[in-house]
């Protein structure tokens, strides 16, 4: 299996939110805030960058919101190369976790 690099926080959060589904955003950040105690805040910059990125990596799509009167919103849904990303990232976590309980 080939070595995947370390995720940033951000980009880990955001995968992690969008395993539960596709959200907008701000949802993404409110979820971050909620997830992480308040402990990492993703800002509007960071998030729009962020998820640019993802899209050119085949990580995440954009769709458009099927509720009423929020079509023109835009969802990011994550697929399968994103769902991988965040697997090997959480693998790499638990290793590293592993590792520091041995010391």
């Amino acid at each position: 299996m080939k070595r995947s690099e370390p995720l940033s926080e951000s980009y880990y959060y955001i995968l992690l939110c969008l395993a539960k589904g596709a959200t907008h955003g701000y949802g993404i950040m409110q979820m971050t805030q909620k997830l992480s105690d308040g402990d990492v805040t993703i800002g509007s910059g960071t998030m729009y960058g962020a998820t640019s990125n993802m899209m050119k990596k085949g990580w995440i799509r954009e769709i458009l919101s099927d509720e009423p009167g929020q079509e023109r919103r835009r969802l990011y849904q994550l697929t399968d190369a994103g769902r991988e990303a965040l697997r090997a990232e959480i693998t790499r976590l638990r290793r590293m976790l592993a590792n520091a309980e041995e010391v």
